[in-house]
C-alpha cells in the first residue's frame, strides 16, 4: 500500500479506527461498506505499511488526580544543527514532555508538559536549565481549561482530493 495512494475506503477505515480502535471487524466492515474478509485484509495492509502505528486507551487524567498542562515556548541560544539535535535528544528523556514541535516564527520549539502541578513544572524547568539543554529563553502558558480536545484527525476532509 505504501507504493500507491490510498483509496476512499482506506481513508474511511483509518477514520473509523481512530475514533474507535476497539471496533469489531464486522462493525468496521459495515461502516465502510465492505464484507468482513476484505476489510480485515485492508486493515492488516494498513498496519503493515505503517499507516497504523498502534492502538491505545485514552486515559481520563482527572479521574486519577489533579494535573497541570503547560505549553512552553523555547528559544535556543545557538542555532546550529548540533544544538537542535542535542536539545531534541535531551528533551525526549523528560517523561512529562508529551509533545515537542519545532516551530517557525518567533521561537524554536513548542513543548507540551503534563505535570502534577505548577510547582512540579517549575522544578522540571529549573532542572532542564541546570542541565544545559541549550535554552536561551522560555515562556510558559498554563492551561486553565481545554474546551476542545480532539483525538482524531479529519481524514476524510484532509485527504478527500488526494485519494484514488
Amino acid at each position: 500500500m505504501s507504493a500507491h495512494k490510498l483509496d476512499r475506503i482506506d481513508i474511511r477505515i483509518l477514520a473509523e479506527l481512530q475514533r474507535n480502535g476497539r471496533i469489531t471487524n464486522t462493525d468496521l466492515a459495515s461502516a465502510v461498506a465492505l464484507s468482513p474478509s476484505p476489510c480485515l485484509a485492508r486493515v492488516k495492509r494498513l498496519e503493515k505499511s505503517g499507516y497504523i502505528s498502534g492502538y491505545n486507551a485514552r486515559i481520563v487524567l482527572d479521574k486519577l488526580g489533579e494535573t497541570s498542562t503547560v505549553f512552553t515556548e523555547v528559544t535556543l541560544g545557538a542555532h546550529h544543527v548540533d544544538d537542535f539535535s542535542r536539545f531534541e535528544r535531551r528533551i525526549k528523556t523528560i517523561d512529562e514532555v508529551i509533545e515537542c514541535h519545532l516551530i517557525s516564527g518567533g521561537y524554536d520549539y513548542l513543548l507540551k508538559f503534563v505535570t502534577r502541578g505548577i510547582t512540579h513544572y517549575q522544578e522540571l524547568i529549573e532542572d532542564i536549565l541546570v542541565k544545559d539543554f541549550g535554552i536561551a529563553k522560555y515562556f510558559s502558558y498554563i492551561v486553565l481549561k481545554s474546551p476542545v480536545v480532539k483525538y482524531h484527525y479529519p481524514l476524510t476532509t484532509l485527504f478527500k482530493d488526494s485519494v484514488e
